[in-house]
């Protein structure tokens, strides 16, 4: 006669997480399976029954059946296997680790197949070995400290901003794109995309000369005041400074501009002084990347003239406006996401600089008491 396995008692908490295991669309299939199976036993049906309902082996019903009666909702995973054994010990690795962190001597780079030909190992070991320890030789992004010796209170002011603007203000990020090019009549007709095959054209061209883009990008909704013109020249920023006072009319702006002269001189202190609700913030030196119009300007890169193809000056102006009216239907707000963690260790990183370079932080100390004077 076989034998009867007695019903599961299930508690209200674990009958709850076995039904999460079961309807959740993150959990593994093996551990919803099984706590399928419990659930079922738990509800008085024996092993056969359940195999016959979930189509699998009543052997298999039996084991998880088991196991969970055993060891509770732990009994339902799998146990730890011990894998096959690393065919490279530790000191391979950290050889390989340290030799693509020097700098090769005949070469900028270590390539997989030269890095391997050094150390002796096969290609695909070593790239197995850098994909483990997340190392990409091929990889780089520009890094340049700055030597402001107000560097933390500049930073944490325009942050502050950004994330707790003041009451009745708003917070503007502006700065120029110079140089975009209305470069390009091409020599001969462009190739269309095709399935397998990308766009193709040729790399003769002939330039018309370049535009100027100034931007004022207010943060909190996205919207962008961007008029284009051949240059950029004191005038010009003032003008559109003034054009910026009087599409805002009521609220305190707060302004996050660069170290460019134009934006700092007697010219713009003076307009300052007869503008009393705008007031700047400036960036630290080499610190570009915390005035959030960048982020725009890479925007427009990408997506307006990295492909694009303009005849003369006058159609590169005309296709700007063209875009920029479309961008300013359906604007989104731009966010700060560097957080403290981050914020934190680019303050050390400084720190560590400047205590390094003492000279040059002395020096920009010395420019900017002059500048005051």
């Amino acid at each position: 006669m076989a034998r009867v396995a007695l019903p599961l008692q299930l508690d209200v908490q674990t009958r709850s997480t076995l039904d999460k295991f079961v309807h959740s669309s993150s959990t593994p299939q093996s551990l919803a399976q099984r706590s399928r199976i419990v659930l079922a036993a738990a509800d008085g049906s024996n092993n056969q029954q359940i195999a016959a309902e979930l189509k699998i082996p009543p052997v298999t019903v039996g084991k998880w059946r088991r196991l969970f009666a055993l060891h509770g909702l732990e009994g339902l995973r799998d146990a730890p296997r011990s894998g096959r054994p690393p065919k490279h010990d530790s000191d391979t690795r950290h050889k390989v680790q340290t030799r693509v962190c020097q700098q090769p001597e005949v070469q900028s780079r270590w390539t997989v197949r030269t890095l391997a030909a050094e150390v002796g190992l096969p290609a695909s070991t070593v790239h197995a070995m850098l994909v483990a320890a997340k190392l990409q030789p091929h990889r780089i992004r520009t890094s340049t400290f700055s030597p402001e010796p107000d560097f933390e209170a500049k930073l944490l002011d325009i942050v502050g901003l950004y994330l707790n603007p003041p009451d009745n203000a708003l917070v503007l990020c502006v700065d120029g794109k110079t140089g975009i090019p209305a470069l390009i009549n091409r020599t001969q007709p462009g190739l269309p995309l095709r399935a397998g095959k990308p766009g193709a054209w040729t790399n003769e061209y002939v330039r018309h000369g370049p535009q100027t883009l100034l931007a004022a990008l207010e943060i909190a909704t996205g919207k962008v005041v961007a008029p284009v013109s051949d240059r950029r020249t004191r005038v010009d920023f003032l003008s559109f400074m003034d054009d910026v006072v009087k599409s805002y009319p009521v609220n305190a702006l707060h302004v996050v501009l660069d170290n460019l002269n134009i934006h700092k001189n007697e010219a713009a202190k003076q307009w300052l002084l007869s503008h009393p609700r705008v007031h700047f913030h400036y960036t630290p030196t080499h610190a570009a990347w915390m005035n959030m119009v960048e982020c725009f300007f890479s925007i427009l890169t990408r997506r307006a003239w990295t492909q694009s193809v303009h005849r003369s000056k006058k159609e590169l102006q005309e296709f700007l406006i063209r875009y920029l009216k479309q961008y300013s239907e359906n604007p989104t707000p731009f966010t700060w996401t560097k957080g403290p963690e981050h914020l934190q260790r680019i303050i050390e990183a400084t720190r560590q600089y400047q205590a390094a370079h003492p000279r040059q932080t002395t020096q920009r100390k010395g420019r900017q008491h002059n500048a005051k004077n």
